[in-house]
């Protein structure tokens, strides 16, 4: 068990200014506003919060940017935002309204360069390699690493990959199963492990929960953070809940 608290990092998914969820990244439904959400997990003593852009076209980045301000505005807890980060200038500009990280995931496999230039200009702690995951047969390691929410399997081998981005500077790796996502079912334990024995950065573990229980696993598995989404939104579970639970397993809470 790590001696640092263990972080419980609530995501909202925002698509055109709403926050949505789906199963496997499909379906996706309308779960509230994102500012209103944030405010709400804030209280319930969430230690971060990650926002998805989800659409992340040029058209939408204006609705991002200032869900991103106004939350910055009310929330004092780390912010991390995702969703089309494609350069530097991103970074500034997501740094300017108020976010204290950003995850990239596309942009990286296209131009791996990139997550060198973010590491280079902001530092590592400002740069989250989000890694959507898939069980696969096609590489060595059996994970591959998928693009458009899990829907376009690439030719890299996640564990290589994961490897390879802590190498260019990100500082922490946000590791995605898209087999368990929206499942409720658990997190995946065996990737969460793969992954952390090869990581010198903090993990952070996504994908899956669906109850108190399921989180100190993930935990004993090798997380550093877990992040879930739709367990919260729909008032199933509270960051209370979760920190308890992980308490009783013997996990270190804020």
């Amino acid at each position: 068990m790590p001696d640092v608290a263990t972080r419980v990092i609530p995501c909202l998914d925002v698509a055109d200014g709403r926050v949505v969820k789906g199963v496997n990244f499909q379906n996706l439904r309308e779960m509230g506003d994102p500012v209103e959400l944030a405010a709400e997990y804030f209280a319930q003593g969430a230690d971060e919060l990650t926002f998805l852009d989800v659409t992340a076209t040029v058209d939408d980045r204006a609705t991002m940017y200032d869900v991103v301000r106004r939350t910055a505005e009310q929330v004092f807890i780390p912010l991390t935002v995702g969703g089309g980060v494609r350069s530097v200038d991103d970074v500034a500009r997501l740094q300017g309204v108020g976010a204290d990280k950003v995850g990239v995931n596309s942009a990286a496999i296209r131009r791996p360069g990139l997550l060198d230039e973010i590491a280079d200009r902001f530092g590592a702690q400002a740069l989250v390699l989000s890694l959507d995951i898939k069980r696969s047969d096609r590489t060595a390691s059996g994970f591959v690493v998928t693009t458009h929410g899990g829907r376009t399997e690439t030719d890299l081998d996640a564990l290589e990959w994961a490897r390879e981005a802590v190498e260019r500077g990100a500082g922490e790796l946000l590791v995605n199963s898209i087999d368990a996502d929206g499942t409720r079912e658990g997190f995946d334990l065996e990737l969460i492990s793969a992954v952390r024995a090869l990581s010198s950065v903090p993990v952070i573990a996504s994908g899956g929960a669906g109850e108190a229980e399921h989180f100190g696993p993930a935990i004993s598995a090798g997380a550093d953070a877990v992040l879930a989404a739709s367990v919260f939104h729909t008032g199933h579970l509270t960051i209370g809940d979760v920190k308890a639970a992980m308490a009783a397993d013997g996990a270190v809470v804020r």
